[in-house]
């Protein structure tokens, strides 16, 4: 075996190597990993950190539930990755560190993975940690989890003893370290979670759920807040050093400004308001970064339901798309903070191809379209009427953009905004929607985050961040296949530049900008998260600095 991602002498394994050396990626840093990583590597404070102490911290909207394992989302994964530990995680280089495995080891022809467990894990019950739970684990996210090509080819986990777990691949998979990561691979316990019960809708998965992360859950109410303490049975010695975290779901963005610059909130992550990060950027008592959303690849974009009337038309579709400014999203509602985004793939990764068609504003080309796909004007310059979405208040000033811009062309937009997350994700996921404002990750590596949104193999009813516009195309599923087993950078490379020009021309949702995320955070909190899951990963190093 070969330890932390060095491969070893076979073929394959040499030319992949090779080329990662010359240039080392984020997607192949994991599988670099140096053989001295340990658990005693891990990074630590420049000084002295504070014992104790209370974070507030706020997030944008009600969670459905807390458990990672069967929900992605920034509203599952913040608390999640509190409550439940991982195999791994990741520094902000993109470099895979211990945590519930303490060293790892990828076999020579890469059909496998080895994870060594520490000896002295146990979930907040006082139960356990076993290889049993991690492979259970696997076997739930396999079945429920939306993204499915991330652990698809996983043929099996063996447990030969209660600390070693080989995870059996039917293929090289060169996403598979960073799909261990906290909020990717939470270790749920088997002796809570594996009664039988359906997983989606498990009573536990939001009622006192429990992992064996750095804080315990303590008490929850629904729309308002979340209370989580210290595990003083935390199997990182020294950590958390927080004894408490309160969790405040704050929807208004201005109602969040407002309690962080008076200083009764201490953080809040995923931060989009452009003017609100301007103005406390400016605040001494506030710490304002960009930093720490590396792994993520937000892309905001318009959804289509390709199932459903015009929208099942491609040149209706491409029509929508010139009567858009994005120039103008990026500028006037961004104030220049976001940067385009042409494709699916975040501009940000290596695998990126902006050589697509691109659809500049152009109405009178839209109107060409619409004219082409049989929807001429009516007497009162209305071609069809349309129905847009969106699910959080950040997406608000895009969808309203729609209405007016779209009339230019025709199109009778009516906006309607769901009252909560909960029911914005059903409505969509379930396919009772026209058109839909969403942002969605790109989680790293694309067999993770894109592929999802594109295979026919995964359009799902009632799963969000699916397929959920039904998009099919036999050869974007060969595609985006080939580039999942693929180990060598170039041609992973090659064939999702052609899976990319395709989806441009067939326009199953129009990519508008990549989201400027931000953490705003109390000057006196020390060590935020800077790695390249922001709040998605444990906040154990986090402390209060002393008064």
């Amino acid at each position: 075996m070969a330890k932390h991602g060095t491969f070893g002498s076979s073929a394959w394994a040499r030319g992949f190597l090779g080329q990662a050396m010359r240039r080392t990626t984020p997607l192949v840093a994991g599988l670099l990993a140096t053989a001295s990583i340990t658990a005693s590597a891990i990074p630590v404070q420049a000084q002295e950190a504070v014992q104790g102490g209370s974070l507030v911290w706020t997030v944008t909207s009600k969670p459905r539930h807390f458990n990672p394992a069967v929900q992605s989302g920034s509203g599952t994964c913040q608390p999640g990755t509190q409550i439940f530990a991982s195999p791994l995680r990741y520094d902000e280089g993109w470099t895979p560190q211990p945590y519930l495995a303490e060293s790892w080891s990828v076999a020579d022809d890469g059909l496998s993975v080895t994870l060594n467990l520490v000896k002295d894990a146990k979930f907040h019950d006082g139960e356990a940690v076993t290889s049993k739970d991690v492979a259970f684990s696997i076997d739930v996210i396999q079945k429920n989890h939306p993204f499915q090509a991330m652990f698809a080819p996983v043929t099996g986990v063996d447990t030969p003893d209660d600390h070693t777990v080989v995870i059996r691949l039917s293929q090289p998979h060169p996403a598979i370290l960073l799909a261990m990561s906290p909020a990717l691979l939470p270790v749920i316990p088997e002796h809570i979670f594996g009664d039988g019960q359906d997983m989606k809708s498990h009573p536990r998965n939001l009622d006192r759920p429990i992992g064996s992360g750095p804080f315990r859950f303590k008490e929850y109410v629904e729309g308002q807040y979340l209370v989580l303490e210290r595990n003083p049975d935390y199997f990182v010695e020294g950590l958390p050093y927080l004894d408490e975290i309160v969790v405040r779901i704050i929807g208004d963005g201005s109602a969040r400004a407002i309690g962080l610059e008076n200083g009764e909130l201490h953080l809040s992550a995923f931060e989009q308001n452009v003017r609100d990060i301007k103005r406390m950027s400016e605040n001494d008592g506030l710490v304002v970064s960009p930093e720490g959303y590396a792994g993520f690849g937000s892309i905001d974009w318009l959804a289509f339901n390709t199932k459903k009337g015009p929208l099942a038309d491609t040149r209706v579709r491409q029509a929508i798309a010139y009567a858009i400014d994005r120039d103008f999203l990026t500028r006037a509602l961004y104030l220049g903070l976001a940067s385009e985004a042409l494709t699916g793939v975040h501009p940000g990764s290596p695998f990126y191809n902006p050589d697509v068609a691109r659809y500049d504003l152009d109405l009178d080309k839209a109107n060409a379209l619409l004219d082409e796909a049989g929807y001429p004007r009516g007497s009162d310059g209305i071609r069809f009427p349309l129905v847009i979405d969106f699910g959080w208040g950040a997406m608000k000033p895009m969808a309203e953009y729609m209405k007016p811009q779209l009339k230019k062309v025709g199109i009778e937009v009516t906006v309607q905004q769901s009252p909560d997350f909960a029911t914005w994700s059903r409505r969509v996921s379930t396919w009772e929607f026209d058109m839909t404002m969403d942002g969605v990750f790109n989680w790293g590596d694309p067999v993770i985050g894109v592929h999802r949104t594109y295979l026919s193999t995964n359009i799902k009813n009632g799963v969000i961040w699916s397929n959920t516009q039904q998009y099919e195309n036999a050869r974007v599923d060969e595609l985006l296949d080939a580039a999942g087993r693929e180990m060598d950078p170039e041609r992973r490379k090659a064939l999702y530049a052609e899976f990319q020009q395709i989806v441009a021309e067939d326009v199953p949702l129009y990519p508008l900008y990549s989201a400027p995320y931000h953490t705003i955070t109390s000057a006196k909190l020390e060590n935020p998260p800077r790695g390249i899951w922001a709040t998605c990963s444990p906040l154990d190093r986090v402390s209060m600095k002393a008064d």
